[in-house]
């Protein structure tokens, strides 16, 4: 990707440049717009998307692993991460998609954008399901990933260091049961059964 143009667009994602943002906005939401109408979905979806495409975008900048190849444009880039997340939502829903009428142009996307995603939404069940842990659970898993022992953790919290190993074994197998019942990680974890 040598465009000028495309380059002037990254760096105003980054910066958060409202000007920049906006055309891009007006300039792109036509594309993102029917496909997504075509294929289940709604208005508030047709924004959702877009403006989940944008953080994933900037996340990806802000990390410095972005890929676009050289004969692709960031337009087709954007809309290949846009009809990902929006493909990984239906089948998440277990709506089907309906209708694929992409040009061989658009469809150019490095495939580990999707498992970027996939990695994004298992971050998201984590971490929905750890604020969901008692606090005394949240304090000792925290402490526990932070790489302190079990000695260090019982003098932080107080607890005797055997009520601190049987805690965190507690609090473990407490996240690991919600996570595992949650049907977006069961989806996640039959897709890579499947690979």
């Amino acid at each position: 990707m040598n465009n000028t143009e495309d380059q002037k667009i990254l760096k105003g994602i980054v910066a958060g440049d409202e000007g920049v943002l906006t055309k891009f906005y007006k300039d792109n939401i036509k594309y993102i717009r029917p496909y997504i109408l075509r294929n289940s979905g709604c208005e508030e979806d047709v924004e959702d998307v877009f403006q989940d495409g944008l953080v994933f975008i900037y996340q990806k900048l802000k990390e410095d692993t972005i890929k676009i190849e050289p004969s692709s444009s960031f337009r087709s880039y954007f809309f290949g991460v846009c009809k990902n997340i929006w493909r990984n939502r239906l089948r998440k829903n277990k709506r089907l998609v309906v209708t694929e009428d992409m040009s061989d142009d658009e469809e150019m996307i490095d495939p580990e954008v999707l498992t970027d995603i996939e990695d994004r939404d298992r971050e998201h069940v984590y971490r929905t399901h750890f604020m969901n842990l008692s606090d005394t659970c949240r304090e000792v898993l925290n402490l526990l990933f932070l790489g302190k022992s079990m000695k260090e953790i019982s003098e932080t919290t107080g607890y005797t260091e055997g009520y601190t190993r049987k805690k965190k074994f507690e609090c473990k197998e407490s996240l690991l049961q919600m996570i595992e019942k949650d049907p977006i990680y069961q989806e996640l974890h039959q897709d890579s059964e499947k690979e």
